[in-house]
């Protein structure tokens, strides 16, 4: 085996976002593109020199050419020894929970998240430290600073090795290990849950559920654990097979992209439980028999219930959510007399809080939920948790959520995105909003009194960090609210988000309809942002 020292340049667009540094796969396919990248990541981690780094990815196209290039850097770079996923499988918790089991330095996790794949689609990288977590700001910052400088990236000139078979390998001096990507997960599912209790569910005879998986990274996970060790029937899990695009979907799971799904929960003879994850398993979608659960619902419903829950039965110190979700959390917490954190979107927020046991419950209105057991959110994770629930409180999901509201009140909520918009746009609209903050307190907008407006700023209670203009945020006098933020997750043009949210306390008024109870805020919205003027757009292109 030769080292190779290759001749590089900089690229000027390798600053991660929120959840690493995402592309079109075109763009990564350039000449040192990811080289650089995975280079810059070696140079700034010292630990990982000597040490042991977990691998994989959600399958999507170009992961497994990925994979071949960073094995062969990780030997020209001294990395001990490599953990990869079988077949250059790993979903972004499963990552999280090898990283955390085998007390590794770090972990890089190939995907793009809930984008589109394929040749056209998008690809991405991220870096998990040594906790099984997102790199925190500081991290990220340092090895955007060393794209910014770097001359050149250490390479193997060796062919690569067989990723579909589990057994080790050897890179000059580096050990490579293919892992079973579903083992591990699976044992600390099983820590977790009455997986006893959810066999008997699924063999009553009166419960049927189907999960879709998108042809993304979960479909293996599911298949392993809800059909082969809890017994669900065969054809439980659809969609089940990974593929490089995903079956031509877009694996974000909700109403709008998993409408095979839904359709599933609806009309003749419809199944008792629907359930599906995105592109890397970090995501899910909640569904009961023509009843959808919004994510800030399931976070709130969880954290009521987890003392149910066998890893959970000494209950829970604290809950986070980020600012955009709704704050239906937050009333259980007041309830349990725990705290409750606020903070940016982005998982790495959350990070600190779990390290430093402050929380145990987390999620983010994006359809992400989560908890200690690893520092990734966790779609199948969530999955089993409701099915759990379902076993234990035998009621369907639709009782659950009302008996719920009940007792907490309903957060009625709901989100706008306008997609890829002209950037140059969104960042004026969000800019103008900020000008406009200091006079916007009392005024009213449809009998509704503004009593705050502010860029969201948040200070981590642990380190002390400062991370500012997080999201504008507009409240009232009646509890009501709207977020404007713009997305870091895509890869063209700009995303705008608006999040609009309003509390009831009446039972008698917790089934109307979202659109109509939140029909002024988005009026409201559009006047104090000027959407349609700024953007060309008369309405948003997705609704969740």
């Amino acid at each position: 085996m030769n080292i190779e020292q290759i001749q590089t340049h900089p690229f000027p667009d390798q600053r991660p976002g929120t959840s690493g540094l995402r592309k079109k796969v075109r763009v990564f396919q350039q000449d040192h593109y990811l080289e650089n990248f995975v280079q810059s990541i070696f140079d700034t981690q010292p630990d990982l020199r000597g040490g042991t780094l977990v691998l994989g990815g959600d399958g999507r196209y170009h992961n497994r050419e990925a994979i071949q290039t960073i094995l062969r850097m990780a030997a020209a770079n001294g990395i001990g020894r490599v953990l990869v996923g079988q077949g250059g499988i790993l979903s972004t918790p499963a990552a999280s929970c090898v990283i955390r089991k085998y007390r590794t330095q770090g972990g890089i996790i190939l995907s793009a998240s809930h984008n589109p794949g394929g040749p056209d689609g998008d690809f991405g990288i991220k870096f998990n430290t040594a906790n099984g977590g997102p790199a925190p700001e500081k991290v990220t910052e340092a090895i955007y600073r060393r794209t910014r400088e770097i001359d050149s990236y250490r390479i193997t000139d060796d062919e690569g090795i067989d990723i579909d078979q589990a057994g080790t390998h050897t890179l000059g001096e580096t050990t490579v290990e293919v892992i079973d990507p579903v083992r591990d997960y699976a044992a600390l599912m099983r820590e977790l849950f009455d997986f006893d209790a959810i066999h008997q569910l699924f063999n009553s005879g009166l419960f049927r559920m189907r999960f879709d998986a998108m042809h993304a990274v979960t479909g293996p996970y599911a298949v392993e654990i809800l059909e082969r060790i809890l017994g669900a029937e065969p054809g439980t899990v659809i969609n089940g097979e990974p593929k490089e695009d995903f079956g031509g979907g877009h694996p974000d799971p909700n109403l709008v992209h998993a409408h095979e799904l839904v359709d599933l929960t609806h009309g003749f003879d419809p199944v008792d439980f629907g359930a599906a994850s995105d592109g890397d398993g970090d995501r899910n979608m909640i569904l009961g028999k023509e009843f959808f659960v919004t994510p800030s619902d399931s976070l709130a419903i969880l954290a009521a219930n987890a003392h149910r829950v066998p890893g959970y039965r000494n209950g829970i110190v604290g809950i986070a959510r980020s600012m955009p979700t709704s704050q239906a959390a937050d009333r259980v917490a007041d309830a349990l007399g725990i705290d409750c954190y606020e903070t940016p979107t982005g998982w790495k927020f959350f990070g600190n809080l779990l390290d430093a046991r402050r929380i145990t419950l987390c999620g983010e209105e994006s359809f992400g939920t989560g908890s200690d057991h690893v520092r990734e959110k966790d779609g199948l994770w969530a999955v089993l948790f409701w099915l759990n629930l379902l076993a234990i409180l035998q009621q369907p999901v639709a009782t659950i959520v009302r008996d719920h509201w009940r007792r907490y009140g309903r957060n009625y909520y709901t989100r706008h995105d306008y997609e890829g918009v002209d950037k140059a746009a969104a960042e004026e609209l969000i800019q103008q909003l900020r000008f406009s903050l200091q006079e916007l307190p009392g005024q009213e907008f449809e009998g509704r009194i503004v009593d705050y407006a502010d860029d969201f700023a948040y200070t981590d209670p642990v380190d002390g960090s400062v991370s500012a203009n997080q999201g504008i945020r507009i409240g009232f006098r009646d509890g009501s609210r709207i977020v404007f933020r713009l997305s870091g997750t895509g890869t063209e043009g700009a995303t705008l988000r608006v999040y609009l949210e309003a509390f009831e306390a009446d039972p008698s008024r917790h089934d109307l309809e979202p659109a109509e109870v939140l029909a002024p805020l988005v009026r409201i919205a559009d006047r104090v942002a000027g959407i349609r003027h700024r953007l060309g757009r008369e309405r948003a292109d997705v609704i969740t």
